[in-house]
């Protein structure tokens, strides 16, 4: 193990090591995802927050915090690209659980983007239109945290699969709290159903994983839950999780 990341993660995380979450994210392997959200949000206070992407996890994220501390941060990435319906449940969700959602947006419109880089930047060179609409957002939102909440799950990918529950985000430069990370798609489905927890319509018409509107399609029945994203190309990830 490099010690630069070691020694980064020990400054910011308050005596915390790599290997030091490694061994408490081993232990919370048989704690509930509402007591890694207690000691989360505990530990961090002020400086932690749920990225909220509106998929089935994340709202189950939400309806779980806003039972643990009401006042904790959640913010999105607006990319200004997303699904009407996921728009109309942001409203939903701020509405039902009066959460203060913060907006993550892009430093640039996507008029000057086409003018910059020509139009239908998602299809030309999707990975650098993902660079601007949602990792440089995300840095800038991450910059002011010493942890942020995600909602990725093992099952969802093999680029998921050995996510910890607690972990050092090298690419971001934090602590990495992934609540869910043991469930499966129908735990996740259960708790919704039992809780009468909002979530996008889109799930109900084919959409497992639900992103920007130009990169989403439906998935067809056999197909892995993330097939729908970036159809057409080899690009699995917008660059969040990696």
């Amino acid at each position: 193990m490099g010690g630069s990341h070691e020694d980064a993660a020990e400054a910011v995380t308050s005596h915390f090591t790599v290997d030091g979450l490694k061994l408490m994210s081993d232990a919370f392997e048989g704690n509930s995802p509402q007591e890694v959200l207690r000691w989360a949000l505990g530990r961090f206070r002020g400086g932690v927050a749920l990225a909220c992407s509106f998929g089935a996890e994340d709202v189950a994220l939400v309806d779980m915090i806003s039972k643990i501390d009401p006042s904790a941060k959640i913010f999105c990435l607006d990319t200004g690209t997303l699904f009407p319906e996921t728009y109309e449940l942001m409203e939903r969700v701020v509405d039902r659980y009066n959460v203060r959602l913060l907006r993550a947006v892009p430093a640039i419109t996507m008029a000057d983007q086409a003018r910059l880089y020509g139009d239908e930047l998602w299809k030309l060179r999707p990975d650098l239109c993902c660079q601007i609409r949602k990792v440089q957002p995300l840095v800038t939102m991450l910059g002011a945290l010493d942890a942020w909440i995600t909602g990725i799950r093992r099952e969802q990918a093999p680029t998921r699969a050995n996510g910890g529950v607690v972990e050092w985000d090298c690419k971001f430069g934090l602590v990495k709290v992934n609540p869910l990370a043991r469930w499966t798609d129908a735990d996740v489905w259960k708790y919704i159903a039992e809780n009468d927890v909002p979530y996008n319509l889109l799930h109900d018409r084919g959409y497992p994983s639900i992103g920007c509107r130009y990169c989403t399609r439906p998935v067809d029945p056999g197909e892995v839950p993330r097939a729908g994203r970036w159809p057409g190309s080899a690009k699995t990830e917008c660059g969040l999780h990696l």
